[in-house]
């Protein structure tokens, strides 16, 4: 059982469905089964069984519940070496109920599960768990090349414009991908005005993808990387652990979920973020109330700050 872990976007699902496609003739049964976690929330856990046993027995059996579903599964397969891939996964339950156990699949059989949630992985107690990784700036450049012009290789004139962009998506596959497709077909001038508009109205296709891990947080995670994403990027750990635990916020175990689930890292003793989860962070803070700065929770810009206290706000805000 191998675990790949990264945040929404960095290319999971893409990297499996390549592995999948090389090798899968090495096996005697294989099942591809995408979209773990919209699929159950939208048909069930017992369709995901079914498709899994369709795909590898080529029977269509009418499983009743998910537990005559693992019945199923640990019984009939016991005996087959298989390739598995469950994609995009977010919950403990739902891998117990698909490939609990390594004795469920034959001898040789590989399982490939994808995530958000390094703990998800730990808990099952996966053989190897691996990071996935970003592009290179080079490969960044060459995909957005793909999307933008159909080409493998950038016009002269519209390079330097390109790194921009790719330096803005900070090497995520996916937000490269949104943004060539956009691009496509649009003159140099729409290319600087579409940079120029990241810089306040944050593209939201790719704000949506990353915002599924935010919405699945508890309400105190929440809270702790809402207050990293506004001030503390990139600052010491022992600073923010000092100051965010006036706050009650129990940050021994929530930066301990953010990391597990792909939201911060640890550079040294440093906090680290990601840009565009940074923006996605701050995005969801103005959203609360855009135009009026004084009813956010948090502010950060010198005029918003400057606003508010010249104007009084935040006082005529706690009187109502």
């Amino acid at each position: 059982m191998i675990g790949i872990w990264g945040m929404g976007g960095i290319g999971k699902t893409t990297l499996v469905r390549v592995v999948f496609r090389m090798v899968s003739n090495k096996f005697e049964g294989c099942c591809f089964l995408a979209n773990v976690k919209g699929v159950c929330e939208k048909d069930g856990l017992v369709r995901l069984q079914q498709q899994l046993i369709l795909q590898i027995l080529n029977e269509n059996m009418g499983v009743e519940d998910v537990n005559e579903g693992v019945f199923v599964i640990k019984n009939r397969l016991c005996h087959k070496k298989i390739l598995l891939i469950l994609d995009d996964v977010d919950q403990l339950e739902k891998l117990n109920k698909l490939a609990r156990n390594h004795i469920w699949f034959g001898l040789g059989s590989r399982i490939i599960i994808t995530t958000r949630d390094k703990h998800l992985l730990q808990a099952l107690g996966v053989d190897e768990i691996r990071e996935a990784n970003g592009l290179t700036h080079d490969e960044s450049l060459y995909l957005l090349s793909l999307k933008a012009f159909k080409k493998d290789h950038l016009p002269k004139d519209y390079l330097e414009l390109s790194r921009d962009f790719v330096n803005y998506a900070n090497d995520i596959p996916l937000a490269i991908e949104i943004l060539g497709s956009f691009l496509f077909g649009r003159s140099i001038h729409q290319w600087k005005s579409t940079l120029n508009r990241l810089k306040q109205f944050p593209e939201k296709d790719i704000l949506q993808v990353l915002r599924i891990s935010f919405d699945g947080l508890h309400e105190i995670e929440k809270e702790i990387f809402l207050n990293i994403a506004c001030f503390f990027n990139h600052e010491e750990k022992k600073d923010v652990v000092e100051i965010l635990n006036y706050l009650d916020l129990f940050l021994d175990v929530g930066l301990g979920v953010l990391f597990d689930k792909s939201f911060v890292k640890f550079r040294g003793h440093t906090l680290w973020m990601h840009d565009l989860l940074q923006e996605m962070g701050k995005n969801i803070v103005y959203e609360e109330c855009p135009k009026e700065p004084g009813k956010c929770g948090k502010l950060w810009l010198f005029k918003d700050i400057n606003d508010v206290l010249t104007k009084n706000s935040v006082s005529s805000y706690l009187e109502n």
